[in-house]
């Protein structure tokens, strides 16, 4: 058996971001959002997703690179003058796993982010984080955590199979198939803790990028087991995307997700 989850992530980043899941889920294959609860448009996310009771919203936990909900006072080691977490993924993982103030400051503002998507009255769906940071186990763990406390049942697994982008004339590179072996870590804590989740991740390979030809060519490859391809899709640009995501195809990315042809194969999966 093979079943599909079609995510958007991003949810609440900008109007633009907003406008494109609105739109691929009522007339294109998207079935679920994650929602970026700090984000400067997440008030209109919110409006959005109560509008279409159909899509089913998530947490998108952000820690680092994006706003936090907590002000920098509350979070002077891992949040600038600002309140946003910084880009440097490495340097904020190391100061996760080493400075037990930093791992204070992320605990209070991932209960923070929870707190905020339970105000907003959606049902918590499923939760994953921002660049996929819970796959660092101090955020893994925590997000496992806290997120019981708050109804939390599914989250996302970042394990796309090398073997399915091989056979797709993809190159894998050792560290691809390093950070597949690593997912494991995070799919037992979330069996331990009961969670739900997907057997596989489509859109590592192609972040930004997720295109129609190649959705039309990995769709009839899928594996068994649940799946979930995820996507960044936009109306437009805008000045968000383009400091944050320069390269990404977000107006495409909203094409391949609203293409009859895609929509036709996976029903054939059916």
């Amino acid at each position: 058996m093979r079943t599909i989850i079609v995510t958007a992530d991003d949810f609440g980043l900008s109007v633009a971001v907003n406008e494109a899941v609105e739109r691929a889920h009522r007339e294109g294959i998207l079935t679920a959002a994650s929602l970026m609860v700090a984000g400067d448009a997440a008030a209109d996310a919110v409006a959005r997703a109560r509008a279409n009771p159909g899509l089913k919203v998530g947490l998108h936990l952000v820690a680092v690179e994006g706003p936090a909900m907590l002000p920098h006072a509350m979070l002077p080691t891992i949040t600038d003058a600002n309140g946003q977490f910084p880009a440097d993924q490495l340097g904020l993982a190391l100061r996760y796993a080493f400075s037990k103030r930093a791992r204070a400051e992320l605990m209070l503002e991932i209960t923070a982010q929870f707190n905020a998507f339970r105000r907003t009255g959606l049902p918590l769906n499923h939760a994953d984080a921002h660049k996929h940071m819970h796959l660092h186990p101090v955020v893994g763990e925590a997000m496992l955590r806290i997120g019981h406390r708050f109804g939390l049942r599914q989250i996302r697994i970042p394990a796309e199979p090398p073997s399915v982008m091989t056979s797709l004339g993809e190159p894998i590179k050792l560290s691809d198939r390093a950070l597949y072996l690593w997912t494991r870590l995070l799919r037992a804590r979330a069996r331990k803790a009961g969670m739900i989740c997907n057997d596989h991740l489509f859109g590592l390979a192609w972040t930004g990028h997720m295109t129609t030809d190649r959705l039309l060519r990995l769709v009839p490859n899928l594996p068994d087991g649940t799946s979930e391809l995820y996507f960044h899709p936009a109306t437009s640009r805008d000045a968000a995307l383009t400091r944050l995501m320069p390269d990404y195809e977000h107006t495409a990315e909203l094409e391949t997700l609203l293409n009859p042809k895609l929509q036709a194969a996976i029903k054939a999966l059916a």
